[in-house]
């Protein structure tokens, strides 16, 4: 079976497996804060000389780019920064009392929403307010997201003072047809002076994100967009499928199915973006992942040291992940938390002094068994089923051995090169409570 036809069988609505259990099958009924805090208190205790990864959500955006599917608030009243600061330090000094000593920080992100929407001056304040109470692990990756129409010369300077090496561009199309119909811009040059500006004043590791499947998005004009990407010699450059979710963000309205790339024109920009990257000499890590060799997300993966978490791939490893603000998923290993998702509720909970949780799962012994396959799945190619493979996921896995994208030996499961594009269908054979539950409606975007 060729490429094109592989595409088209295994498109299918799948998960992204940042975690497992995904977010829709966590048993919300079973989990309730004092266990949470518990598992936090646990894992810090067992695995303290390994150090934290701490994510931090920075809804806020001036406009809104109607492809996103993140937790935003739209607002040009910066009055908002202040008061979201103060909660955030106010949270992370919750968890500090709980945690009872200083953690060792080995990992900081700042996400959104637009993290630059802050200005450099409350940005500093926020971090300093982070690690006035951690010790810096060595060599730590500090890592931010940018618009590169608001991202400033004072934002880099700022940032890279405090520790970050690392930050991201949402690119997504250059094509100003596309820009138009997803309410985000920014000219190639305008990328290319704030990417040589990070570099100067000493990045270490630059990323872009482009999408395929965007709305009147062409074959002529993501070829040029990838021109202009890979002349701007990125270190790392996430290439991912759009996911059209109109029933979760509104914003998606603003287009119809009508405006997007059918089937087969979706399958040829994804494999467009793919050759194109990988002839222009990034390796394909997994998952959307590209790098060049010297960066650090290709070396550990040579290493099979990559980790995978609810900040996506990384070269750092970490038990325990706490994330603070609105929406913020939090991983103890044994249990997950997540954050309120309106800035209201947020400020409200952490006001009054509590944790502001909406939902959680502990896990079962069951749960972080699949769990740790997927991870080794989507992190080193192959996992190793010591026990034996269950019945259902073998049932399921047949079809993939079949079209040659993975290979069982004495359950050894192992990717084939075949099989990179297709982690998420492979992980899905694997993953127990979504054929258990057996969900009517679709809660997940295409795989491709």
């Amino acid at each position: 079976m060729d490429t094109l036809a592989l595409l088209k069988k295994y498109n299918v609505a799948a998960p992204r497996y940042t975690s497992y259990p995904t977010v829709p099958f966590w048993e919300t009924d079973k989990f309730n804060q004092e266990q949470w805090l518990i598992s936090v208190k646990n894992t810090f205790e067992d695995y303290k000389a390994e150090g934290i990864s701490l994510y931090i959500h920075l809804p806020f955006c001036e406009n809104l780019c109607t492809y996103c599917g993140c937790n935003t608030r739209i607002t040009k009243n910066h009055g908002v920064e202040q008061p979201y600061i103060n909660a955030l330090l106010k949270e992370w000094d919750m968890y500090l009392n709980v945690l009872g000593t200083k953690p060792k920080l080995k990992e900081l992100h700042l996400g959104g929403g637009t993290p630059t929407f802050f200005s450099a001056a409350n940005l500093q304040k926020l971090i300093n307010g982070i690690l006035e109470q951690c010790e810096i692990a060595p060599d730590p990756e500090f890592s931010f997201e940018a618009h590169p129409d608001n991202t400033t010369k004072e934002h880099l300077v700022t940032l890279h003072q405090l520790g970050f090496n690392r930050l991201s561009f949402g690119i997504q199309d250059f094509d100003p047809k596309v820009q138009l119909m997803i309410n985000r811009f920014q000219t190639p040059q305008q990328v290319e002076n704030i990417t040589a500006l990070a570099r100067n004043i000493g990045y270490t590791s630059v990323n872009f994100d482009l999408i395929y499947g965007l709305p009147f998005q062409t074959v002529d004009g993501l070829t040029e967009t990838l021109k202009k990407v890979i002349k701007m010699n990125a270190d790392r450059i996430a290439f991912y499928s759009y996911a059209h979710v109109p029933w979760l963000k509104p914003g998606q309205r603003r287009y119809t199915e009508k405006d997007l790339p059918d089937s087969e024109s979706k399958f040829n920009l994804c494999n467009l973006g793919k050759n194109a990257l990988i002839e222009a000499g990034y390796e394909d890590i997994g998952m959307d992942h590209f790098a060049r060799r010297h960066d650090s997300l290709f070396t550990a993966a040579q290493k099979n040291e990559l980790h995978r978490n609810f900040m996506g791939y990384t070269h750092q490893h970490t038990q325990l992940l706490i994330g603070l603000g609105v929406s913020s998923i939090s991983d103890s290993y044994t249990a997950f938390a997540q954050n309120t998702k309106t800035v209201e509720s947020y400020l409200e909970y952490i006001e009054k002094g509590n944790f502001p949780l909406e939902k959680g799962h502990i896990l079962s012994r069951k749960d972080l068994k699949i769990r740790q396959h997927i991870r080794n799945i989507m992190c080193d190619g192959k996992s190793l089923f010591y026990d034996g493979i269950p019945k259902m996921a073998h049932y399921k896995l047949v079809p993939l051995i079949e079209d040659g994208l993975i290979s069982l030996k004495e359950n050894l499961l192992n990717v084939n090169p075949k099989g990179k594009p297709f982690l998420r269908n492979i992980c899905m054979a694997l993953d127990d409570r979504l054929w258990t539950k057996e969900p009517k409606s679709q809660m997940f975007s295409y795989s491709i």
